[in-house]
């Protein structure tokens, strides 16, 4: 059974899983060295423990307490129950949604498993963790079967990540490539075609590409960094070089906004 401790200090060591949470390369290193992510609200918090995450501890302000009592109760992990005002003083924000936990990480699936489906998103070194967790959101609400990240993007399991996902990660099967992957031959290899999402003088629209995917077809897209967009190596792997035409002189569009529309097209 859980354990309810109302916490009076902000300097409780028991907290220091939600110290400074806003800190995104602190908060990255910290999570990666004890092996923990942090959930926020009580649907995220759902999604999570639903997902098989094993719970460390949570924080939740007093009015939280009885919305997740019925999930909370019969688990071993401690409830941290705070004020308001000191959940916001130790984590740095206002928490508006009264509840956090935090989790464990689990790896749940690997390469080869996104790489068992239809489609997939491929993402090259996103650095915004909102962004991430859009395309998460964007790739599962539109049906798509999983999604890689490079070694260096941003972390799913951030909270601001998991957050905008809305939980969608911990049910779309996701996976870090090794570093220096070489995503052309690892795609190919697995029967994908290759769409990259980016700007080139060869480039045809995405309406043009998408006439030519058959039911059948496995297709991988890849959508690049917010400001220099795909790699060259990464560009020159795929089999087309995709745009989504813009009009009055805007050149692209921010890269979750891309992946909701090339994601619903190439569904």
């Amino acid at each position: 059974m859980a354990t309810v401790i109302r916490v009076e200090s902000a300097a409780d060591p028991r907290l220091a899983d939600y110290v400074g949470l806003r800190e995104a390369t602190l908060r990255h290193l910290l999570e990666t060295e004890r092996g923990v992510f942090i959930a926020e609200g009580s649907k995220v918090i759902r999604r999570a423990l639903a997902a098989g995450y094993p719970p460390r501890s949570f924080l939740l302000a007093e009015r939280w307490l009885a919305e997740l009592a019925d999930i909370v109760e019969p688990l071993d992990a401690p409830v941290y129950v705070v004020s308001e005002q000191l959940a916001a003083e130790v984590t740095g924000f206002h928490v508006h949604r009264g509840a956090l936990a935090s989790l464990h990480r689990v790896s749940r699936h690997g390469v080869a498993d996104v790489l068992s489906g239809r489609r997939a998103m491929v993402l090259e070194d996103l650095v915004d963790h909102t962004n991430v967790g859009a395309i998460i959101r964007n790739a599962a609400g539109l049906g798509w079967d999983g999604l890689l990240v490079s070694a260096h993007c941003a972390d799913p399991l951030y909270r601001r990540s998991v957050k905008v996902s809305m939980g969608t990660v911990f049910s779309l099967p996701w996976a870090r490539l090794e570093p220096r992957a070489a995503i052309g031959d690892l795609l190919h290899g697995a029967g994908f075609r290759v769409a990259a999402l980016a700007l080139s003088d060869d480039a045809v629209d995405l309406a043009d590409f998408a006439a030519t995917v058959t039911p059948q077809d496995r297709v991988a897209v890849l959508l690049g960094t917010e400001g220099h967009g795909l790699s060259d190596a990464w560009v020159a792997a795929a089999d087309a070089v995709v745009r989504i035409p813009m009009r009055a002189g805007v050149d692209s569009l921010n890269v979750a906004a891309t992946s909701a529309i090339a994601g619903y097209v190439l569904a």
